[in-house]
């Protein structure tokens, strides 16, 4: 069985190394359409479409070419690596919409920033 340390994860926006990054997560979805029937005695479904949308905090950095990249409503294509990105490593790749961005700060802390996305057409398992 292969196991991954979180900290050989990386994102990409692009071709761009997400700097700073200290998280991230994937959600995949499938809808789910009812197919039950008065005389059924328990409810049956079929899978519909599929969607999957993610989200990665970072320390703030301002100058990263990959952060500054990631504005509300951006359509970009993202790269979440679990395992490193050596040669035949795997990663999901999609293209997501910037659904929303948050920035905190607080006393005895660095600024951080968070990003969700929203997945537009399918997600991917690919190899470096």
């Amino acid at each position: 069985m292969a196991v991954h340390s979180g900290s050989e994860g990386l994102v990409h926006i692009g071709t761009d190394l997400l700097a700073e990054l200290k998280s991230w997560s994937i959600t995949e979805n499938s809808s789910m359409i009812d197919t039950t029937v008065l005389s059924d005695t328990a409810q049956t479904f079929v899978a519909g479409s599929t969607s999957w949308s993610g989200s990665c905090e970072a320390f703030l950095d301002e100058t990263d070419t990959a952060q500054t990249a990631l504005t509300s409503g951006a359509s970009v294509t993202i790269k979440f690596y679990f395992e490193g990105a050596a040669s035949s490593d795997k990663y999901y790749t999609g293209t997501a919409l910037v659904e929303s961005i948050d920035r905190s700060g607080a006393t005895d802390d660095i600024v951080g920033v968070a990003f969700s996305f929203r997945g537009t057409g399918a997600l991917t398992l690919a190899t470096v």
